[in-house]
């Protein structure tokens, strides 16, 4: 297995660790939410929690295909297309929930902006363990 192949899969799982910390958070969240104020919390909880992971599964999938020295050209582009990619599919997630759903704004807005503070913190843990 050629050396950019094992830093790009590197890379590609520290990212999804760093997605499945998001969803496990994004998942706490929802059922708080819908315990303390019932389903329509829950759910719309778990929608802001889905706008902000899936993203940034796409994003690190799209992102970490290519790697290494011979193919920056290709690194630059990937991680391009995959920040564009993951800005698009927000916007579309974000249309979508509020054309389809009933969601209450509060519950869906924590739910996202913590979801996306993890993804701010959670490497600093990484980082230390």
């Amino acid at each position: 297995m050629k050396l950019g192949n094992v830093l790009a899969r590197r890379g590609r799982l520290a990212a999804y660790k760093l997605v499945l910390v998001q969803a496990a958070v994004a998942s706490i969240i929802s059922t708080l939410f819908f315990v303390m104020w019932g389903a329509q919390y829950g759910l719309s909880a778990l929608a802001g929690g889905v706008i902000a992971v899936l993203p940034n599964f796409v994003f690190a999938t799209l992102a970490f295909s290519h790697s290494g020295a011979s193919s920056a050209a290709k690194v630059i582009k990937s991680f391009y297309w995959g920040e564009a990619v993951k800005m698009l599919l927000t916007i579309a997630l974000f249309s979508l929930v509020f054309i389809n759903l009933k969601v209450g704004f509060m519950p869906l807005f924590t739910c996202y902006s913590l979801v996306l503070v993890v993804h701010w913190i959670a490497p600093l843990y990484f980082k230390q363990s």
